[in-house]
C-alpha cells in the first residue's frame, strides 16, 4: 500500500494520500500493541517509514509545520529500530526540507550531519552530499556548491551497488536538476533553464508532478534570463500540473514567476499566464 500511495502521490499529489498516509500510521500503532519479537519491530520500522512519507506529502503541500512534526517522529521512530540507514535518511530529508524552506542556517549543517550518520562512501552520503550543495547556492557559496554537485557525480558508478533500499532514485539526472536548482538561486538563469529543460525532456513516465515542479523552475528561471515569452509558455504548462495535482511546491515556485513577470506584464503571452494563475489561486482559497 505504501508503493501504491507513493506512486499515486506522482501522479495526482498529495492532497489524496494524506488521509490515508495518516490512517495507516494509526492501524500499524493499534497492530503493534500485540505484535511481539521480529513482527514488533517490522511494524515500528514500517510507522517510521510511513512517517517520513507524511513529511514528504505535507512537504509538497507546502505545509512545513507538518513537514517537520513528521519527520521528527521519523527521526524519532527509526533509533527505536536502530536502522542506521533509515535514520540517516531521515537527517538527509531533514537538509532537504530546510532547503525547500530556504534556511541559510540549517541547510548546510544538516546534510554534513548526516554524511556523518551514513556509512562512508555509501548512497545515502551522496543524498545528503547533494542537499548539501543547494545549501551553499543559498547562501552564496558557488564553489562550495559545485564542487558538492561534481563529488556525488563522480560517486554515481561506485554506489551503483549499494544494496540500501533508500535514495534508490539518485542518478544523474537528479543531480543534476538539483545542480540547476543551485545555479538559478545563484543567479545563472540561462544555464539553470537549459539543465532543467533537458530534465524535462529525459523524465520517465509516471512522473507527473515532478514534471510539474521542474517546469515551474524552469519557467522562473527563463524569466530571470530575460526570456519572458519562454518563461509564461512553460509556466502554463506547469500550471496545469499545479491544477491536477494541487502541489504547493509548483505553486509557490509560480508565484515567484508571477512576481518576475511584471516588467513584462503587458506581453499577451505574459498576460495570459497571470491572468490563469489569479484563477488558480482563487480555486485553491
Amino acid at each position: 500500500m505504501r508503493r501504491l500511495l507513493i506512486d499515486n502521490d506522482n501522479l495526482l499529489g498529495p492532497g489524496r494520500a494524506i488521509a490515508a498516509t495518516r490512517e495507516y500510521i494509526e492501524d500499524i500503532k493499534r497492530l503493534r500493541q500485540d505484535a511481539k519479537g521480529a513482527d514488533r519491530h517490522a511494524l515500528m520500522e514500517l510507522q517510521t517509514q510511513y512517517a517520513e512519507f507524511a513529511s514528504w506529502l505535507y512537504q509538497d503541500l507546502g505545509d512545513f509545520d507538518s513537514a517537520q512534526f513528521w519527520l521528527d517522529r521519523a527521526f524519532q521512530w527509526s533509533h527505536t529500530v536502530a536502522d542506521t540507514d533509515l535514520t540517516s535518511y531521515v537527517m538527509a530529508r531533514k537538509a532537504q526540507l530546510a532547503g525547500e524552506m530556504r534556511d541559510l542556517v540549517d541547510v548546510v549543517d544538516l546534510a554534513e550531519a548526516a554524511q556523518r550518520m551514513a556509512r562512508p562512501r555509501s548512497r545515502l552520503a551522496a543524498v545528503a552530499r547533494t542537499y548539501e550543495s543547494y545549501g551553499h547556492a543559498l547562501r552564496g557559496e558557488p564553489t562550495d556548491s559545485e564542487r558538492a554537485i561534481d563529488d556525488v557525480l563522480n560517486s554515481l558508478d561506485r554506489i551503483s551497488g549499494d544494496t540500501t533500499p533508500w535514495g534508490v532514485w539518485l542518478n544523474a539526472q537528479y543531480v543534476e536538476v538539483h545542480r540547476a536548482h543551485g545555479l538559478e538561486v545563484l543567479g545563472k538563469h540561462a544555464e539553470a533553464a537549459e539543465i532543467f529543460t533537458s530534465a524535462i525532456e529525459s523524465l520517465p513516465d509516471g512522473y507527473h508532478r515532478d514534471r510539474g515542479v521542474y517546469m515551474a523552475r524552469a519557467a522562473v528561471a527563463h524569466a530571470g534570463a530575460g526570456a519572458p515569452d519562454e518563461a509564461a509558455a512553460v509556466g502554463l504548462q506547469a500550471l496545469t500540473v499545479a491544477s491536477d495535482t494541487g502541489s504547493g511546491r509548483i505553486v509557490r515556485e509560480l508565484a515567484r514567476l508571477d512576481k518576475a513577470l511584471v516588467p513584462w506584464q503587458r506581453q499577451p503571452e505574459v498576460a495570459e499566464f497571470r491572468t490563469h494563475f489569479d484563477g488558480l489561486l482563487a480555486h485553491e482559497s
